[in-house]
């Protein structure tokens, strides 16, 4: 971490830490693909699955309220060498983890069906997302272990586990997706039972290495007493990416319903579609990010600065030639893309549209993500909520619920997106630049008064 040619360094963490998020990826989508292609009910099975998202992204959001919260933190008494500090963390985290499983799984269990509706299910979809929804609850421990403590194996630079992990879990899911679903005639239920499943694995394969040999923080039962001041400065640093999950909870609240309401169940099912496909773009950035936040926050609590220097430019640049490159791509050919999920004509006529307006916007994403990682990374919790809060919260909530009463119907709602990507990522471009040589000084600051 600290003395590794940097270019190196971080294509040996960032290249597996993409890799898993592609995977990833997969397992997200191929629940999506196989069920589209139900005979004869495809397109409103698609759509049942799709107001399920808001309910499945939230709780992988209370995952990464503690994972990325306390990742960082460890790496940064890592590179302090407070091994004792970083396994306190660790042990903390696994605690919170596993009662929030419980409590999000009694909650959503008991609100289910009216939350679905007001997500935008309909009376031909709402059993869809209500069998699909009520076998994925059955799995929410496994999901939080394994997306919340994953973190932990990646901030220690065994990137390539952690990859395995991801790797693991999807495989899994790719196998028994068509066999529960078609094989079995299960359905949705049967989406929903492949996940778990797959879920299941990914977690025992993570815990049996942080308690392994060859973990560098273990698991140690005196740290796993949840303390106050172990814990709550990981929830304030995990506040932001928790708030840029939960908040798209309430993105796709906000556009599903709306869908229904100007559009049709064609347009939620395109739009399920649309959400798909910048997960396509926004995990392996994700990854990319992911990768070089280890060397970033070990480097940082080690006082080495001008490595942390170099090492964001080099995510700056990664990160947006890859958004370039790869939504660029999406704009130019959308029907390759939307096919994946779809053989509607109505469905794809609807998507090929939306996709050239509602992705335009993420053509520079790598440039907010770059620094917004860097900031949690470094350990800035306050700058890093109001980001998360801007994008989506400040901006394209209100735009998607105000553009489309303006007359523009379901036009307001994709074009909604890129107005508020467009003003985020110059923001907090311009944040960065103001604020990063400034905490780069107070924190050498700090280290020489104590």
């Amino acid at each position: 971490m600290a003395t590794a040619p940097l270019g190196k360094l971080m294509t040996e963490l960032a290249v597996p830490t993409v890799f898993a998020q592609l995977v990833n990826l997969l397992y997200n989508m191929v629940d999506r693909i196989y069920v589209g292609r139900i005979p004869e009910v495809g397109h409103l099975a698609l759509a049942g699955l799709g107001v399920t998202f808001p309910v499945i992204i939230l709780i992988s959001a209370f995952a990464a309220l503690v994972g990325a919260g306390g990742a960082p933190q460890a790496a940064i008494c890592m590179g302090k060498k407070d091994m004792k500090g970083a396994e306190q963390i660790l042990g903390n985290c696994i605690t919170a983890l596993c009662i929030l499983a419980v409590v999000l799984s009694v909650f959503f269990y008991a609100v289910k069906e009216p939350l679905l509706m007001l997500f935008g299910a309909s009376e031909q979809t709402i059993g869809y997302a209500n069998s699909y929804l009520g076998i994925y609850l059955l799995g929410t421990i496994s999901v939080q272990i394994a997306l919340g403590l994953n973190t932990f194996i990646n901030c220690q630079g065994f990137a390539k586990t952690g990859m395995k992990t991801v790797l693991i879990g999807a495989v899994l899911n790719i196998i028994l997706d068509p066999i529960f679903i078609f094989g079995f005639h299960m359905g949705v239920q049967g989406a929903a039972l492949a996940t778990i499943l797959s879920q299941t694995v990914s977690a025992v394969w993570v815990l049996s290495f942080l308690c392994g040999k060859k973990s560098i923080l273990r698991v140690r039962k005196e740290n796993l007493k949840i303390k106050k001041a172990v814990l709550v400065p990981v929830l304030a640093l995990g506040a932001s990416p928790f708030i840029m999950q939960a908040t798209e909870c309430l993105v796709q609240l906000t556009y599903n319903s709306g869908m229904q309401h100007y559009g049709n169940d064609y347009y939620v099912g395109a739009m399920t579609i649309l959400f798909s496909i910048m997960q396509m773009l926004f995990l392996p950035l994700s990854g990319l990010t992911q990768g070089a936040q280890p060397i970033i926050s070990y480097n940082f609590g080690a006082g080495n600065h001008e490595r942390v220097k170099k090492a964001f430019k080099l995510l700056f640049a990664a990160g947006v030639g890859f958004s370039l490159v790869g939504t660029g791509a999406v704009l130019l050919f959308p029907q390759v893309f939307i096919r994946l999920f779809s053989d509607n004509a109505q469905v794809i006529e609807i998507g090929i549209y939306a996709a050239r307006i509602y992705l335009f916007g993420f053509l520079i994403m790598g440039a907010q993500m770059a620094c917004q990682q860097t900031f949690l990374a470094l350990g800035q919790a306050k700058i890093s909520v109001f980001l998360a809060l801007l994008r989506k919260v400040i901006l394209l909530i209100p735009l998607a619920i105000l553009l489309p009463k303006l007359g523009m119907g379901t036009d307001g709602l994709f074009y909604a997106e890129p107005i508020a990507d467009l003003i985020a990522i110059v923001t907090t471009v311009v944040l960065f630049a103001r604020n990063f040589n400034k905490m780069l000084y107070q924190h050498a600051d700090t280290k020489v008064k104590k």
